[in-house]
């Protein structure tokens, strides 16, 4: 009986073992699997963007108006862009500087969500930065600056001379700063 049991935990044993073989290959096999997936669909582009900008040709024969708005629904916040306008040739890399002012005395948690117009315009802008990308974080009456950085396609349709990119903030209501 004391040998039945002895070749079942050595048979488990031996299981395990193959089993955590498995594992760990399967793991150490996911890096490049998920490389190439990055690669493949484009992921890995949004961390090289200057590489990307620099494949973008300029279209230097017409301007772009650019509009830049920017809203808060529900919070004591001031938001606004440092630019409400600028003029680019499409292909050109394009820094916006935007600042906001919690002025409220506790701190909050907010998330910008973009919006474009005209409504297809997203298929034309490449975001290479963005506070929207992440949840902010205020203090009570911290102010900070926060950049994006964008590329309008040249292949934008050439009746677009005005576009406007707008983003309005929420709270994030029982999400933590982590």
């Amino acid at each position: 009986m004391v040998g039945n049991v002895l070749k079942l935990n050595v048979l488990m044993l031996k299981k395990l073992l193959i089993f955590s073989v498995i594992m760990f290959a399967f793991g150490y096999a996911l890096v490049p699997f998920y490389e190439k997936f990055c690669e493949v669909t484009g992921i890995n582009e949004l961390l090289r963007p200057d590489a990307k900008a620099k494949e973008i040709e300029v279209d230097k024969t017409r301007l772009v108006t650019i509009e830049f708005d920017a809203n808060t629904r529900g919070l004591p916040w001031e938001f606004k862009a440092l630019q409400r306008t600028a003029q680019i040739h499409p292909g050109e890399p394009v820094t916006i500087m935007y600042e906001i002012t919690n002025n409220s005395e506790r701190e909050l948690i907010a998330q910008a969500i973009p919006s474009y117009s005209p409504r297809n315009l997203e298929k034309y802008l490449k975001k290479f930065e963005c506070f929207c990308f992440t949840k902010q974080v205020l203090k009570p009456h911290e102010t900070r600056q926060m950049p994006v950085q964008f590329v309008i396609e040249p292949s934008l349709p050439v009746e677009l001379q005005t576009v406007t990119i707008s983003y309005t903030f929420f709270e994030l209501p029982g999400v933590s700063k982590n």
